[in-house]
């Protein structure tokens, strides 16, 4: 083989070899656009069945107004990247549905295991936590309740990120709740909200999904 061929050759590999993560990049790119404009069921083209409800299109939850308990104005996107069970309530009033969907999602989160730090849980309501009101008297695991809300947060359930949505927000984000207040939701790690179970889904079948997801992400 003559010099100039084994250099063409060798430049050859070197192109090849250089263009795959780029490749790579542009296919993740394009397959990313047609999920979150509702064209592709990504979780259905991986051969899932899934026991959440895929939500069609996905809703980035950046597009409406998020404050931390301070009044401060913060992005999901600012937040790590992770997976997120999402308990979505109105306000001002925290029920027994409510409750016991954060009780759920605790449990599940627990349950996860080793995968524990790459799932986040969050309240999201159109109430401040400090304007809220803890609406039961007894909680899901038969102890009787706090006195106050943030107390509850604070005792119950360390590590949940309350966030409070802009006013008229609520109803176009978590439609499915307002029709079943028994509904919660999964949000990924780039803000969309993109599944919703409800309680006719056995906590078995969620980690299941969320382990799915977890090996199919890099996130």
């Amino acid at each position: 083989m003559s010099d100039d061929k084994q250099t063409r050759n060798n430049r050859l590999v070197l192109l090849t070899i250089a263009g795959i993560p780029l490749t790579m990049i542009l296919a993740a790119t394009w397959l990313w656009y047609f999920v979150i404009n509702g064209d592709l069921d990504l979780v259905g083209a991986l051969g899932t069945a899934n026991q959440g409800t895929l939500i069609q299109p996905p809703r980035q939850l950046d597009d409406v107004a998020l404050r931390e308990d301070t009044g401060a104005v913060i992005k999901y996107a600012d937040l790590p990247r992770k997976w997120t069970l999402a308990v979505a309530n109105l306000g001002p009033d925290c029920d027994t549905a409510c409750e016991r969907n954060l009780y759920l999602t605790r449990q599940i989160h627990m349950a996860m295991g080793k995968e524990f730090n790459r799932i986040d849980r969050l309240y999201l309501s159109e109430s401040a936590p400090a304007d809220s009101r803890l609406a039961v008297t007894e909680m899901s695991d038969q102890r009787p309740a706090t006195a106050g809300f943030n107390e509850f947060l604070a005792i119950e359930h360390r590590g949940l990120l309350a966030l409070t949505l802009a006013p008229g927000s609520y109803t176009s984000l978590f439609p499915e709740q307002l029709a079943d207040d028994s509904t919660w939701f999964l949000i990924d790690p780039a803000g969309w909200v993109m599944m919703s179970y409800n309680g006719d889904i056995h906590y078995k079948d969620v980690i299941s999904d969320l382990k799915f997801l977890l090996k199919n992400s890099s996130e």
